[in-house]
């Protein structure tokens, strides 16, 4: 035994004679390395805070793929850092990539448990996700952590009744009531548990208990008629919602609950009374009567009501809150429905003498003034709303169209030029402005110029079809070029087989070309599709078979042209003579 310590010992000896004829590490050695170690440690830190910021920046710029990048670079540097894993979730819950989000997060609560931002951020996801009892788990981990803060405990009630836990539920909010004392949101929310779990009697002692705590409020009573109504029992409804009106009559919302009693009981004329007294009533504020009236007048709905009685809510509305601009849009979007544009627009102006800042009533309006032809009006509107938004390039456009149909050329030249200015990005507003100069061009008699604009105008929109069929006509118009001009028509027409205005280019085109018969049968198209008033046509189709050699009945279409308005100095000589003559 001893030969074996002795051995040992010698070992031992041996192994520390080793050591000491090694070189010895100095002091200064030692301080070197500590201090390399410790720059590359600082050098990180410095780039992962870099990286951090950076990161943050391109994120409040609207960046979010730059900024994950970044993230995802410091999580490279450090994978352990809590708060880089937090920002990268927020990315990509915005991005709606809930499942990333979660599992970021919930490594960073592991890594920082403490941290309530992560919990509250985790547990919104949770929500989004229908995940209710995942939440509540957080929600509650959150009301054990800031014990005072009332919020949590009722995030936590609701999500545990999102979950179908209602038992726990309700559990939750006896807890809160315990600390607060008896509450009605928290006994509107036990009673909504009640039903849903089919305790439909705990549900009525829940409201009763509202009521003995205060027999004064009405609203309490409203809560008992909707729920007597809810289960069948319309007696025992009627009686608390008179109970409401013996209490407050001058309680608005309860004759809108009225209304809902007597649509069930099928009596829509009642139902409709109760709801005027909704409207009229000063104690119910205009939010919940827009809100009310947009769902009796959707389309969709099974209560909506005939035009008549919404023009008499609407006109309640305009007596009652003379002064908000809100009723007259409404009013507006009613009178559209109808396609009234024309007193659509009146009451579009009222809205603009309340609010001249809305620049979509603007545009609606000048929309209207467009489509019903009324020049005069697009110009003089357009040039108001041009003063309020000068940076907006369509009210530009729409002055100049006003311009163009005016005779005011130079004018809607100057105004194509500064309204151009504003168009970022949008090649088709841009082609639509060049196209609009080119007609100014053209009336000015200045053609080479004209024919130059629709050439740009077509190449930066080249499915642009007014310009197309514009420049095609004025091509026929003046003879030349017709071969390209028929290319244009024929390509509109494709597009709009039945537009009556592009089937008579297309025929005039082929008419200049000398195709008579394919004329005949374009013309005819477009006299079919509602061209049989317009004074333009009936000539060209008139021309057309006078080439065909049917000379009656061209003399018949002439005529027809001068009774539909037509009062050219031209026309009168085919009719007078019988015979074409070039314009």
């Amino acid at each position: 035994m001893r030969k074996i310590v002795l051995l040992y010992l010698v070992l031992a000896s041996v192994l520390l004679g080793c050591k000491t004829m090694q070189k010895p590490t100095t002091e200064t050695q030692i301080d070197t390395e500590n201090t390399v170690v410790a720059n590359q440690t600082s050098s990180k830190e410095k780039e992962f805070q870099y990286l951090f910021v950076e990161a943050l920046k391109e994120k409040m710029v609207g960046n979010p793929q730059r900024a994950v990048a970044l993230l995802s670079s410091c999580l490279e540097i450090d994978p352990n850092s809590a708060v880089a894993m937090y920002e990268l979730a927020n990315i990509h819950a915005l991005n709606n990539d809930l499942t990333s989000a979660s599992l970021l997060l919930d490594k960073a609560i592991s890594i920082n448990p403490e941290n309530k931002w992560y919990k509250l951020l985790l547990a919104r996801i949770y929500q989004q996700s229908s995940k209710f009892e995942q939440a509540a788990g957080i929600y509650k981990q959150l009301k054990e952590q800031e014990p005072e803060n009332k919020d949590y405990y009722f995030l936590h009630a609701m999500m545990l009744a999102n979950a179908k836990k209602y038992d726990e539920a309700i559990e939750a909010y006896e807890e809160i009531e315990e600390k607060i004392g008896l509450n009605e949101q928290i006994s509107v929310s036990k009673q909504q548990i009640f039903v849903e779990s089919g305790k439909v009697k705990e549900a009525f002692k829940e409201i009763e208990r509202l009521i003995e705590s205060n027999p004064e409020k009405s609203q309490y009573y409203g809560l008992l008629a909707d729920l007597y109504l809810s289960q069948g029992d319309k007696g025992n409804a009627l009686k608390y919602y008179n109970k409401i009106l013996e209490i407050d009559p001058q309680s608005g919302f309860v004759h809108f609950s009225l209304s809902n009693y007597y649509l069930q009981e099928g009596d829509k004329n009642k139902a409709y009374e109760q709801t005027q007294l909704g409207f009229t009533s000063p104690n119910v504020d205009l939010e919940t009567k827009l809100q009310l009236y947009l769902m009796l007048s959707a389309d969709k709905s099974p209560d909506k009501l005939e035009t008549p009685k919404l023009l008499g809510l609407i006109n309640i509305l305009i007596t009652t809150h003379p002064d908000d601009f809100r009723v007259y849009t409404l009013y507006a979007e009613h009178l559209i429905r109808e396609q009234k544009s024309s007193q659509a627009r009146v009451q579009l102006l009222k809205v603009l003498e309340l609010n001249k800042n809305d620049y979509l009533i603007w545009e609606r309006v000048l929309f209207i003034d467009n489509d019903l032809q009324d020049w005069k009006a697009l110009y003089n509107d357009s040039k108001k709303a041009m003063e309020h938004f000068p940076n907006q390039p369509q009210v530009y456009f729409l002055n100049a169209v006003a311009c163009v149909q005016l005779e005011k050329f130079d004018e809607a030249l100057e105004i194509c030029e500064e309204g151009q200015e504003y168009v970022v990005d949008n090649a088709q507003l841009k082609g639509q402005f060049i196209l609009l100069k080119g007609e100014a061009k053209y009336k000015l008699g200045e053609l080479t110029e004209s024919f130059v604009l629709f050439d740009k105008a077509i190449e930066l929109d080249p499915d642009n079809h007014i310009a197309l069929n514009n420049y095609a006509y004025y091509l026929s118009l003046k003879g030349i070029n017709l071969d390209k001009a028929e290319r244009m028509s024929g390509r509109v027409v494709e597009a709009f087989p039945l537009n009556p205005t592009y089937l008579d280019t297309h025929a005039w085109v082929l008419f200049k070309k000398k195709k008579y018969q394919l004329a005949k049968f374009y013309i005819e198209s477009a006299i079919s599709n509602g061209g049989d008033k317009n004074p333009t046509l009936l000539e060209h189709y008139g021309d057309i078979l006078f080439m065909l050699e049917k000379l009656d009945e061209a003399k018949e279409y002439w005529q027809k042209a001068k009774d539909n308005g037509n009062q050219s100095t031209v026309l009168e000589r085919k009719i007078k003579d019988l015979k074409y003559y070039e314009k």
